[in-house]
């Protein structure tokens, strides 16, 4: 791989297909890996996610985008390695938040990472409770990456945990490669719609997360506005405090 080849701008560097042909032969080793980083170690979240997995969806069913050759990448592979990495690194993502506590989050901001991310996830934690917040994180970039050692922090049960995150690890990855692997087949010319496509799944993404959003607000404007202890999680048959 000619390493002076690759697109060099952020921009393009956004671009999952910059990934893949960076990954060239190991391509399918390559998403695994960024998915295992993305939903398990911090620095995950600036790593594509969404994107990625369509993508990679696609090129198992063509081979070239935008006049670039690609690898072809294994759909088997793909729809068994890819929930393996998503459920270990969430795994290992609790473990550090559970291991670590706060002080895995004490740091100061910076370019790749950010206390209002942590607060981000901590408010769909809250919000949703600890089972829905695991399964709907999957499908939110960022919030994926720091709700899982946030998990570990407040103590949800392991085990618990462990049944959330593999259903929500089989949904969204499975659920991508299979949608970019249909529209590749079926779709001529589909490496023009892969930003595009991209763009509503992540819209599309984030309609139910709005819904309970707008469904709490309504709920803390009614008669137990002044409950919200009751009202909080619970993470072991406890009251969330």
């Amino acid at each position: 791989m000619d390493l002076t080849s690759l697109p060099l701008s952020i921009t393009e560097w956004l671009h999952p297909t910059a990934w893949l042909q960076l990954f060239g032969t190991f391509a399918t080793i390559g998403v695994l890996a960024i998915i295992f980083a993305e939903t398990g170690l911090l620095f995950g979240c600036i790593l594509p996610g969404d994107s990625l997995l369509f993508t990679a969806g696609i090129l198992t069913a063509v081979s070239t985008v935008n006049g670039q050759a690609f690898q072809p990448l294994s759909l088997p592979w793909l729809l068994v390695g890819g929930p393996i990495a998503a459920i270990a690194g969430a795994q290992l993502g609790h473990w550090l938040g559970a291991r670590y506590g706060r002080k895995l989050f004490d740091r100061p901001d910076s370019r790749i990472f950010k206390q209002e991310w942590v607060e981000k996830a901590e408010y769909y934690f809250n919000r949703f409770g600890p089972a829905k917040a695991v399964v709907l994180a999957r499908f939110i970039p960022i919030v994926r990456t720091f709700l899982n050692p946030l998990a570990g922090m407040l103590g949800m049960d392991a085990k618990k945990f462990f049944v959330w995150n593999a259903i929500g690890g089989i949904l969204w990855t499975d659920a991508l490669f299979l949608l970019g692997h249909f529209l590749g087949s079926e779709v001529p010319d589909v490496e023009k719609y892969i930003l595009p496509g991209v763009a509503v799944i992540l819209v599309l993404s984030v309609i139910p997360i709005i819904r309970e959003v707008l469904k709490g607000r309504k709920s803390d404007r009614g008669p137990n506005k002044n409950g919200p202890e009751e009202s909080r999680p619970s993470l072991s048959g406890d009251s969330y405090r």
